[in-house]
């Protein structure tokens, strides 16, 4: 169905290289500036947009255990999907992928794969066993230029924040793989040594215009381009060349100057965006602690305080208890030395009983309280005590 991609007609070829040849784009860029790029995630980790100018692009990382290759036991692996809908393109075709979509894929594959950004190691669980395989589907939802550059950005996003579930090794034999459900242990993050940046460049003119982040329309006119994949360091990973016109090595270096400025500029975008991301979800899980109580409450105007031991046992000593209220209506205890005489106490009611104790000094014991007679009147309630008249039985 390459018959429906869009064909430009002679005058805006014309119109196209002519504005290029007066360091003029049409859409108002210069040659070397890349498009407005937006990076967003999912609410599930290992998911991934991207939007470079009017392109679109969807990345999703997914895990499982498989038995890793026989040359290569202690290590994970990793593969690269992409999914062309046509919904984003007339020119593709449902099915099976076409030929863009296959170097689509093998060049963000040889980016990541061979230039040992993902840590292998890290995903080998037992050796000659059973190791983590990592998949990356990449999913075109709009072309509007420049899917290689989109697509890669979508993949390091979605790697970066995909977690793999925690897994331990036990068993009788040492060799049963537990793999943990991630509310009981948290996921395990990805080992990613850098970032592989792939940087597009398009030629016209027999190679002696070149421009950076090529739109659909340019793609259209172009005569050659080449994708060259560089990290922040400057370390070149990849570089494709797919067919067209051929270009002078000066310009291959001077591109490769210019890409390694781009891939550093992505870089800190892309670092900047998962940590904004990461900082976000941990916020929403952390859980606030109701606040202690204090020690001083104050109501009011009235100022409570916490007492010691010994203030409470007094006050619980001096507080009569409510079986000592209820059988008698005023009980009153009178202590005195061995060489005193114990003082009677007035009582307003005439039914009151007055206990006397009387505590001996050398011993140290009480002796047997006295039972007085209850006084019949006033008078004879403030009479000494042997003058008072006991009760006849």
């Amino acid at each position: 169905m390459e018959h429906l991609r869009w064909r430009p007609s002679v005058n805006e070829r014309e119109f196209i290289e002519s504005a290029l040849q007066s360091d003029l784009r049409v859409d108002g860029r210069h040659s070397f500036d890349f498009r407005k790029l937006k990076i967003s995630f999912g609410r599930e980790d290992g998911s991934s947009e991207v939007q470079l100018g009017e392109t679109h692009v969807l990345g999703y990382v997914t895990a499982q255990l498989v038995q890793p290759y026989r040359d290569r036991p202690n290590e994970g692996t990793l593969a690269i999907f992409t999914e062309f809908s046509p919904m984003a393109d007339p020119a593709f075709e449902p099915g099976r992928p076409g030929e863009s979509a296959i170097e689509l894929g093998r060049v963000i594959d040889r980016g990541l794969r061979e230039s040992r950004a993902v840590d292998m190691e890290s995903l080998c669980v037992v050796a000659g066993k059973h190791v983590w395989s990592v998949r990356v589907d990449l999913h075109i939802l709009d072309n509007g230029g420049n899917l290689i550059d989109a697509a890669n950005i979508a993949a390091l996003a979605a790697l970066s924040t995909f977690r793999r579930p925690e897994c331990t090794v036990g068993g009788d034999d040492g060799q049963q793989v537990i793999v943990h459900d991630p509310e009981v242990r948290d996921p395990l993050p990805l080992t990613i040594h850098h970032m592989p940046i792939a940087v597009t460049f398009a030629y016209f003119g027999e190679g002696n215009i070149v421009v950076v982040d090529p739109t659909y329309k340019e793609e259209a006119v172009m005569g050659g381009r080449m994708t060259a994949t560089i990290n922040s360091n400057g370390d070149i990973c990849a570089i494709q060349k797919a067919g067209g016109e051929g270009v002078m090595s000066s310009v291959v270096m001077q591109c490769l100057r210019i890409a390694s400025v781009k891939a550093a500029d992505i870089t800190s975008k892309i670092k900047k965006a998962v940590d904004s991301y990461t900082t976000e979800k941990a916020l929403k899980k952390v859980k606030r602690l109701p606040a202690s109580l204090p020690r001083k409450v104050i109501v009011t105007d009235v100022t409570m305080e916490d007492k010691g031991d010994d203030e409470l046992e007094t006050q619980a000593v001096k507080t009569p208890s409510d079986a000592q209220e209820k059988s008698k209506d005023l009980a009153t205890t009178v202590k005195a030395s061995s060489h005193e005489d114990a003082q009677p106490m007035l009582t307003e009611s005439a039914n009151a009983e007055v206990k006397i104790t009387l505590s001996s000094g050398a011993a140290g014991e009480s002796e047997e309280a006295q039972e007085i007679g209850s006084p019949k009147s006033l008078k004879d309630a403030i009479k000494p005590k042997h003058k008072r008249k006991k009760n006849k039985k």
